[in-house]
């Protein structure tokens, strides 16, 4: 049995730090630039924001699946595969609590090189 207050408590402290992650990544790509004198500057410029955008998109999409595991639990869907309902396995929910897929279906979709979002309509 899945405990789901455990996974509520969890899930709402992971929402908290991965959105102030998410705003510090976007600030601080959007801030002001120094100045740069040559070729080689801009393009370490352009480096690092990039890196940084990188970092926030990888936050807010973090994010965005933290959010989506707090609906279902409210739906009371959570912990169940999005593909087959079958249950997720506690490991892999204690390793990735926001996961909506069993670890069968995301290997799969992984080998597809698929996302699986995308597969779980043909799985």
């Amino acid at each position: 049995m899945i405990d789901i207050q455990h996974y509520r408590q969890r899930l709402l402290a992971l929402e908290r730090t991965e959105a102030a992650r998410t705003g510090r990544a976007l600030a601080a790509g959007s801030g002001a630039q120094e100045p740069v004198h040559d070729a080689g500057e801009a393009s370490l410029a352009d480096e690092v924001s990039s890196q940084t955008f990188a970092a926030a998109a990888m936050s807010a999409t973090t994010l965005a699946q933290i959010r989506a595991a707090l609906v279902r639990l409210d739906a009371g869907t959570f912990g169940a595969c999005a593909v087959d309902g079958a249950p997720i396995e506690e490991a892999r929910l204690a390793a990735v609590p926001w996961t909506a897929y069993c670890l069968a279906h995301a290997e799969l979709a992984e080998q597809a090189g698929e996302d699986v979002p995308a597969r779980m309509h043909t799985l």
